[in-house]
């Protein structure tokens, strides 16, 4: 089963940045997208052989997710049950007879921090949310979260101890994420690989230097580890700041 998460920073302009053309040759059987900006009924989308699922903001033109899937799920979940964290249309979960798939778009802390504290909050949140989930059945958990976990997991980690994205406190709460039964199925097949990034500023031809972050994800409970055939970044797929991760996992 091959799965695909992407953050489009909005999916109207990548649509015209060949998104379809990544679309049909990767032929995924679940696709989840982040920070689609969009509403319901602004975009119609062509998916022949594909159930669609949209969760978008109140906040017209900022983040919203999507997934695109092959196999109809048993049942769909928007948000996580907590009002505060469910009106930026950030989560949506699939319900399957063997396994749950969690597509996230991770609240960012913003410059000089300012929504650290809610950060923090969502963190907790989410993590009791996989918590629970992964007590009935395994987790696959995507998405872009907002974090890169080791100093390996960027270029340049010295200057950026004090950003967003790589503070002490949400390097943590990915740690504790992980701590709780949780895998990394990047850094499991590929521990010491550097240089592996998803998001490049758009400033100072940082994707052309390959200055980047590694901040999308694809996470699942431990006990599926050694179903993961492959973990992929697909560095060279433009049309975002972000490019696409991928696993591929044996049928569950």
């Amino acid at each position: 089963m091959k799965c695909i998460s992407w953050n489009v920073n909005g999916l109207r302009a990548v649509l015209n940045k060949g998104f379809m053309d990544f679309f049909q040759e990767i032929d995924a059987d679940i696709f989840a997208l982040q920070e689609t900006k969009l509403q319901e009924g602004q975009v119609n989308l062509e998916l022949k052989g594909y159930k669609q699922y949209w969760n978008s903001a109140i906040k017209k033109g900022y983040s919203g997710t999507a997934i695109f899937t092959k196999k109809e799920p048993l049942k769909v979940t928007y948000g996580i049950g907590i009002e505060e964290h469910d009106l930026e249309g950030r989560v949506i979960t699939l319900e399957y007879e063997n396994f749950y798939f969690v597509n996230c778009y991770t609240p960012n802390s913003k410059r000089e921090l300012e929504r650290l504290e809610y950060r923090m909050v969502w963190e907790d949140a989410i993590r009791e949310y996989l918590i629970d989930l992964d007590k009935k059945k395994p987790v696959i958990y995507c998405g872009d979260l907002n974090v890169a976990h080791q100093e390996i997991d960027l270029k340049n980690p010295s200057t950026n101890h004090h950003n967003a994205g790589f503070t002490d406190e949400e390097r943590n709460k990915m740690t504790n994420l992980l701590a709780a039964g949780f895998t990394d199925t990047f850094r499991y097949l590929y521990p010491e690989k550097t240089g592996a990034y998803s998001w490049w500023s758009y400033m100072f031809h940082a994707r052309e230097k390959n200055a980047g972050w590694r901040i999308d994800y694809f996470i699942v409970s431990k006990r599926l580890e050694n179903k993961i055939k492959e973990s992929e970044i697909y560095a060279d797929v433009m049309g975002s700041d972000h490019c696409p991760v991928g696993i591929d996992i044996e049928n569950i």
